[in-house]
């Protein structure tokens, strides 16, 4: 979890900005191009079926576009054929498909948006292990790793290569655009497009905290929807962030193409929180057994958690470099003008010290031991008569 605040215009931006017509143009000639290759359908909807590319992968076939409702009941892998690497071979997201033996509901299950965010894979994994198509009513879509550059290096954002690498957050860029000029937004909209839009009627986009940071068992989602609350609501967590954040993430695109949807962090980044990860595990089957896609009674939800419901976040902010030591805990409760955190210099002598601005809970935390000025080392939730911090929230 960290702040990103808006580039200025550097010398390269405003060089590439002057000329940007032309590359704007060519670009989107060779994007169409490339969407051809990637699927005869020029833009797939419901109904217009699975597009099979004819290739198999480790026995596994690749789509470029998928129709949930021309598959036959059972369970179902595939390669979907994203975007296209610099040397013209794709990046593949990995998809499976629980499909039940009843028409019902359709839900989709997506992790791997932020290449180092770990917990959120093995959560689908083991959520989609517990499912028999045979007394199932609808479908889950588990879609694994959807920014698979990033994950293969650990990173959180994905290395587009077209003017030098770039490392590019695809979850602020949904639903993408199958034509722009740059990788990244591409694939975000073919995965939009051509895997997710179609195939759902509910959306979980599992996260982490960002490298560098910790975070409560957490959601970030749209309280003031009524099925995404319902939904919110039946994970037996810590806390919950009743806020829309930016624009851009997956879930609010989802939103905005009438799928309920939000989003769970689990934890820290680059591990398998398994503690963590059961919690998630149960409120997912909870979710599912909401939607009437499995049979089952309820598990622990919210209220056995006496979850945290807040619609305020703001973050402690180091004023110099050095080391910190920090002096709360996740989800603990902390007061108005309560030391939070102590940071030295290279000699142990105390060079700042920082406390909460106001009462609330401790959302998330930095881990690393070090820190540049300008660095938040503690993210506080807490509740207001007016909705803030949604500038500062990283899923």
């Amino acid at each position: 979890m960290t702040i990103e605040r808006a580039e200025s215009l550097d010398r390269r931006d405003f060089m590439i900005a002057a000329t940007v017509g032309a590359a704007v143009a060519l670009k989107a000639e060779q994007a169409q191009a490339q969407s051809a290759a990637v699927a005869p359908t020029a833009s797939p909807s419901a109904g217009s079926g699975t597009v099979y590319t004819g290739d198999i992968i480790d026995g596994k076939r690749v789509i470029s576009a998928l129709d949930v409702a021309d598959l036959a009941p059972g369970k179902h892998s595939f390669y979907f054929q994203g975007v296209q690497m610099p040397t013209g071979q794709h990046w593949y997201v990995s998809v499976m498909v629980a499909k039940g033996a009843a028409p019902g509901k359709r839900l989709g299950l997506i992790s791997g948006i932020h290449g180092d965010e770990m917990s959120p894979m093995h959560t689908v994994q083991s959520v989609m292990r517990q499912l028999e198509p045979a007394g199932m009513s609808g479908t889950v879509l588990a879609v694994f790793d959807v920014s698979r550059p990033a994950i293969e290096g650990m990173e959180r954002r994905w290395p587009s290569s077209g003017r030098g690498i770039d490392l590019i957050d695809i979850n602020r860029l949904f639903p993408g655009n199958e034509n722009a000029p740059d990788a990244p937004s591409r694939h975000a909209g073919l995965v939009f497009n051509r895997l997710l839009r179609a195939n759902l009627d509910y959306g979980i986009d599992f996260h982490t905290a960002a490298t560098g940071m910790d975070m409560t068992a957490f959601h970030l989602a749209r309280m003031d929807l009524p099925e995404v609350k319902a939904m919110a609501e039946l994970y037996p967590i810590e806390q919950i962030f009743d806020n829309p954040a930016y624009p851009g993430l997956l879930a609010n695109a989802l939103i905005a193409a009438g799928i309920p949807a939000f989003t769970p962090e689990i934890g820290r980044p680059r591990v398998f929180d398994h503690e963590m990860i059961a919690l998630f595990v149960e409120g997912t089957m909870n979710v599912l057994k909401h939607h009437g896609i499995v049979a089952g009674a309820i598990g622990r939800t919210g209220k056995d958690s006496n979850v945290f419901v807040a619609d305020g976040m703001l973050p402690i902010v180091t004023n110099r470099g050095g080391f910190v030591e920090l002096l709360v805990k996740l989800n603990e409760a902390v007061e108005a003008g309560q030391k939070v955190a102590v940071q030295r210099n290279t000699f142990g002598e105390v060079v700042a010290e920082y406390t909460a601005p106001r009462s609330g809970k401790v959302g998330a935390r930095r881990t690393d031991a070090t820190a540049e000025a300008g660095t938040p080392i503690v993210f506080m939730l807490f509740d207001s008569a007016q909705a803030v911090g949604g500038d500062v929230v990283v899923e």
